[in-house]
């Protein structure tokens, strides 16, 4: 009989534990990972290195790091199955983004959509990190020879960037790194705010109602999709450049429920925006209610949890340290 003895693709992503985990997060990247790690090799990281780029206090910040890695499981990723690790507790994320920095164009680093956009909003703190961080990211999808990158369609410009490094690098000193590519789900890629339907759902988010969370109570999240901005008609079309509000509310009913946008027009189609807002918050509420139940369980056995992360962080630790010695090597450090 034959046996198919081709490797498993590898694929890398993590999130910055600098804010409480949202729907968005969720739609568009974590529910997606847990369906991704019974077919590839998965590491999933808290990126703790990337959120000190902002001021953060500390307290807070290893708080929710546990909170995260909680959440992960409670959104369905298996650490039997895949790598679930703290970025910071693997030091070959840092080594490598310093190496990878020299080789990385001061040009390339201004021209960074992020860099600007960050810039703007923290002026009395605009670092060397928040600068460089592309190289550091670089380090982290490279350091696992990761195949694809699961991002946001507004992320792929961190992935190109890294692929040019890479591919710099393997110019010069001979096929070292894997060439990534990014992988963006057609459906629940980019969920908005419910306030402001052309912005990113985002746990920095300031307008109220605007973000749901994945630890809200039920009572806020109906009350959010109750205020959740539309327009003056009153037909449930998928219409993005129209209708931005109506056709966010469909993204998400239709990543909850399964539902495609046609079934979904279908469904209401005698029925007004009121009775539309309230089952996609139903149907929120009911995806998320398990969620919100499983982490509060894990949070209370931190024991266990400092046993995935740490078991997380040597599996990770492997697979990077065996880069990072293939790296050193190519520049010419002593062995």
């Amino acid at each position: 009989m034959e046996t198919n003895t081709e490797a498993r693709k590898i694929i890398l992503s993590g999130i910055q534990p600098s804010g409480k985990l949202t729907l968005g997060s969720y739609l568009g990247a974590i529910k997606n990972w847990a369906e991704l790690a019974s077919d590839y090799d998965c590491y999933f990281m808290m990126a703790d290195m990337h959120a000190i780029t902002v001021r953060q206090d500390p307290a807070t910040l290893r708080a929710t790091v546990l909170e995260q890695i909680a959440q992960y499981i409670a959104c369905g990723l298996d650490p039997d199955s895949c790598a679930l690790f703290i970025q910071s507790q693997v030091p070959a994320h840092a080594e490598l983004a310093w190496v990878l920095s020299c080789y990385t164009m001061f040009g390339e680093l201004s021209r960074m959509t992020q860099f600007k956009d960050k810039s703007a909003k923290n002026e009395e703190n605009i670092n060397a990190g928040l600068f460089t961080y592309p190289a550091l990211m670089a380090a982290d999808i490279l350091l696992y020879q990761a195949d694809l990158v699961p991002v946001g369609d507004d992320q792929k410009q961190h992935v190109e960037i890294c692929r040019d490094i890479a591919q710099r690098f393997n110019g010069v000193y001979g096929d070292t790194f894997k060439i990534p590519a990014p992988f963006i789900p057609k459906v629940g890629a980019r969920i908005m705010s419910l306030q402001d339907p052309t912005a990113k759902m985002s746990k920095s988010d300031t307008a109220a109602g605007g973000c749901i969370y994945l630890l809200d109570k039920a009572d806020d999240i109906l009350r959010a999709f109750k205020r959740a901005v539309t327009d003056s008609y009153t037909a449930v079309r998928y219409a993005p450049a129209v209708k931005p509000g109506v056709s966010n509310l469909m993204q998400i009913y239709s990543s909850v429920t399964g539902k495609t946008f046609t079934e979904i027009e279908d469904e209401f189609e005698s029925k007004g925006y009121g009775d539309f807002k309230l089952a996609v918050g139903e149907a929120v509420i009911e995806t998320l209610r398990p969620i919100r139940e499983k982490t509060e369980e894990l949070l209370n056995n931190k024991d266990y949890l400092a046993e995935i992360y740490r078991a997380g962080a040597q599996k990770a630790g492997y697979a990077a340290n065996k880069t990072l010695r293939k790296v050193y090597k190519r520049v010419g450090f002593v062995q």
